[in-house]
């Protein structure tokens, strides 16, 4: 089941500014159920390797299985960001991603959450009317396994009279 987007109509309706995201444990979102069909498509479109695509290659490699797409995973890590709090915040983007780190296979069947730490938040030197809020997630399956992590900036607007 996908979950439906929770794009907000316009900026007046994003709630979460800046003051709204103090370092320490943000969330937990989810749970995110991933398919085998999902992970066929995903790798079918995007990621065409053997792991991806064919589970006898799979059972062959490294990852002993079929397993999906790190990309996938990512994908997926931000649907569950966008859904749990960024398409709510004052978010102006991202100058881009720190690091990624692919640490176990996701495979069908898995049930994905998400947790969400805030690692630094700090206001623009050159635009005070900003902050610029890292976030570290990490992707977990049911078993509590860590499969990826990420760590990203993010621009979002501070609240009016802050500066």
């Amino acid at each position: 089941m996908r979950p439906q987007s929770v794009l907000p109509q316009s900026f007046s309706q994003m709630t979460l500014t800046f003051e709204d995201f103090p370092t320490g444990r943000y969330g937990t979102f989810g749970p995110r159920h991933v398919t085998r069909d999902e992970i066929l498509a995903f790798a079918a479109e995007f990621d065409p390797q053997p792991m991806h695509l064919d589970e006898e290659a799979a059972s062959r490699s490294m990852l002993r299985g079929l397993s999906g797409s790190g990309w996938h995973l990512c994908s997926l890590m931000m649907r569950m960001m966008a859904d749990g709090f960024i398409a709510r915040a004052a978010s102006l983007g991202s100058p881009g991603v720190d690091e990624v780190r692919w640490l176990s296979p996701l495979r069908p069947g898995d049930d994905l959450t998400l947790d969400v730490d805030v690692v630094e938040a700090r206001t623009s030197k050159s635009r005070p009317n900003l902050g610029i809020v890292k976030f570290k997630c990490t992707v977990r399956n049911a078993r509590g396994e860590a499969l990826a992590e990420m760590t990203s900036p993010i621009l979002i607007e501070r609240r009016e009279g802050a500066v």
